[in-house]
């Protein structure tokens, strides 16, 4: 039955998809659960990912000294913008915030464009991964397993993280209720950047990761920004556990449009999305709305 095969191969298309989506919108939900920023430049930070990789991969030849350093990187420039950029505007209207980040969009992309050119490039998988395996009648790309099982464990080691340490639970205490942990002692502005340095380098992490399965050119910071806007709607603001899951299924609604109903597949995702806000407007796993 061809059918078969085709199901489980996109279903494995669109775990790989949704994996991906997880490691750049938990960072976006994070600092929007945290430090009430719409940060629409987030995208961005996938985009200087995947091209710092591609840098460091022509200077290095090594895939796994970009996989580590290109995050690095990104992770700067998110704590520069935090504390440059953003910080004045915390207590001015989110509109000033909007405005900001939407000109950074802009402003990363034509400097993309000034170093790199505006020329359509991919990060070439790693040489352990550059093959495929057979999974019954279904022939996968191992380099998309790599990518589920590096994204999986990505999740359990943040989830250890926020759940289990110290620096974890004033995260969790800054999202929930910033002004209490304030007034507890917690040096809030070291953690803000913190968070936004730490989101920002999960972007280009994600980017990275991307490179060798979606192609990097000056625009898919935005391209990228909305579908996981829509995690971040359909799992709920400041959850781990809605980042995951609402990347996973919008990776699958996106995954078996664009296979099955290509002419609409980017409105079956916001169909998903419509149907869990109206059910729960705060998201799956978001608190309830005030």
């Amino acid at each position: 039955m061809p059918f078969l095969p085709d199901f489980f191969g996109q279903a494995l298309n669109g775990l790989a998809y949704g994996v991906l989506l997880f490691l750049l919108s938990v960072g976006l939900t994070l600092i929007f659960g945290m430090l009430d920023v719409v940060n629409l430049a987030h995208g961005s930070f996938y985009m200087l990912g995947a091209y710092a990789g591609l840098t460091l991969i022509a200077a290095t030849g090594d895939f796994w000294v970009a996989l580590l350093v290109a995050p690095l990187a990104v992770g700067l420039v998110g704590a520069l913008v935090e504390r440059g950029l953003l910080r004045p505007l915390y207590r001015r209207p989110t509109l000033d915030q909007v405005l900001l980040t939407f000109g950074l969009i802009y402003l990363f992309e034509d400097l993309v464009k000034w170093l790199w050119g505006g020329r359509i490039r991919s990060i070439p998988p790693p040489a352990l991964f550059s093959g495929s395996v057979t999974l019954g009648d279904a022939t996968v790309p191992s380099y998309r397993l790599f990518v589920i099982a590096f994204g999986l464990a990505v999740a359990l080691a943040l989830w250890l993280l926020i759940e289990k340490t110290r620096l974890g639970s004033i995260i969790r205490a800054g999202v929930f209720d910033a002004e209490m942990a304030a007034g507890l002692g917690i040096n809030t502005d070291r953690v803000f950047t913190g968070v936004f340095a730490f989101g920002a380098a999960l972007g280009g992490l994600s980017g990275v990761i991307a490179g060798p399965i979606q192609s990097a050119y000056p625009s898919v910071g935005v391209t990228i920004l909305i579908p996981a806007l829509i995690v971040v709607v359909v799992g709920g603001l400041g959850s781990l556990k809605g980042s995951l899951v609402g990347s996973l299924i919008i990776g699958q609604a996106e995954t078996f449009g664009k296979a099955w109903l290509p002419d609409v597949s980017m409105l079956i995702i916001y169909v998903v999305m419509a149907l869990i806000v109206l059910l729960r407007p705060q998201g799956l796993f978001g608190r309830p709305l005030k």
